[in-house]
């Protein structure tokens, strides 16, 4: 049976761009190490793989939850034309509840992150969704 979600895994070209997005969002660095050969080739499916593999943590959090960054060194990343594209089929977005969203889209619009509209009221919870990293669509919810 499942317990709890664990991590989210997003292939990246700018690592540094990506941690800071998800620092803004209260994520700090835990690990950074270069994976290579097996066995990750097999258990990723990557033939010849090496990648540098962060796990960000997001504080305070429990039970732990984790954001992992891939950085292809080899083989090249396969670009996604689709990823913004929310009627696309597979991965849609990720969500994560915060306490006053008001204040968490101040924070990231002052570094420079955009929304992709504006707050709205839906299911007795504010939401918006945020440009992440490499175009992935992370949204946030406020419950009320």
């Amino acid at each position: 049976m499942v317990k709890h979600f664990d991590h989210l895994t997003i292939v990246v070209r700018d690592i540094d761009q990506a941690k800071a997005f998800f620092s803004a969002l209260g994520f700090a660095e835990a690990i950074s190490v270069v994976i290579s050969g097996e066995p990750f080739a097999s258990y990723m499916g990557v033939p010849n793989i090496e990648a540098e593999h962060v796990t960000l943590v997001l504080e305070n959090a429990s039970p732990r939850t984790e954001i992992q960054l891939l950085r292809y060194h080899h083989p090249a990343p396969l670009p996604d034309p689709h990823i913004r594209d929310l009627n696309k089929l597979g991965m849609n977005h990720i969500c994560f509840a915060v306490d006053d969203i008001g204040a968490e889209v101040a924070r990231l619009r002052a570094r420079g992150f955009r929304t992709r509209n504006e707050v709205m009221d839906f299911h007795s919870r504010k939401l918006v969704f945020v440009e992440g990293p490499e175009g992935v669509t992370v949204e946030l919810s406020q419950w009320h």
